[in-house]
């Protein structure tokens, strides 16, 4: 086994909840370029800015960044960070093994958890090639940010399953505490996860492979 592959395990679920960015979808050059153009135009040190930006929704981030800063103004430059977002794709692609994990998805629940609009949610997984899931939490469905669970708990309801049955996929700090918070098992992704205490890190989705149950469940299987 190589010495960066998860220790195989299985988790059992009856429902998948799925961050967007860094989870099944690499947008790190779009949010690279966005947010350290805004970091200049901020005066501030743009190696710091990208160590906060990953999991919030843009305005929760300058409120870390800025606290002193008038929350109106945070928001204003939240919205005209997510029309720059939204119009460059340009180098949006799926995280390795999104699409085979997502297509054995097609036919149990799940539901798509991002603190992206839902105009920057349908551009990212269009431009991945990636399948919308039918029920989907977007910043527009929620009144707080993560770390905060109301999404993942939204996600849930809307799914109709008990916290404690859904497993969370997320890649930051601030999604991996919103699926604690929510009561969930985290499943993290990608090179900033594991510092963060999911239950199990993966390198990429290439590390999991999904099984449904003859029950209705499902049985993630991974690092193996």
């Amino acid at each position: 086994m190589p010495a960066n592959a998860p220790t195989p395990t299985t988790l059992t679920a009856r429902a998948l909840l799925l961050d967007m960015d860094g989870t099944i979808v690499n947008s790190d050059a779009v949010v690279e370029r966005c947010w350290r153009a805004w970091a200049n135009e901020q005066g501030l040190d743009a190696e710091a800015v990208m160590k906060v930006v990953h999991g919030r929704q843009g305005y929760a981030t300058m409120a870390v960044l800025l606290p002193d800063r008038p929350m109106e103004l945070n928001h204003a430059d939240n919205r005209r960070m997510l029309a720059a977002e939204t119009a460059d794709v340009d180098g949006v692609v799926p995280v390795p093994g999104a699409p085979a994990f997502m297509a054995a998805l097609a036919a149990l629940p799940h539901a798509l958890v991002t603190s992206a609009d839902r105009g920057l949610a349908e551009a990212r997984m269009g431009a991945a090639g990636l399948p919308m899931p039918r029920v989907r939490v977007t910043a527009e469905s929620v009144g707080a940010s993560k770390p905060d669970p109301e999404g993942f708990l939204k996600g849930a309801a809307h799914l109709g399953f008990d916290p404690a049955d859904c497993v969370v996929f997320e890649d930051s700090e601030a999604g991996i505490a919103a699926g604690r918070a929510a009561g969930m098992r985290v499943v993290g992704v990608g090179p900033r996860a594991a510092a963060h205490g999911p239950d199990v890190a993966v390198p990429d989705l290439t590390h999991v492979r999904v099984e449904a149950l003859p029950e209705g469940g499902i049985a993630l299987h991974v690092g193996k």
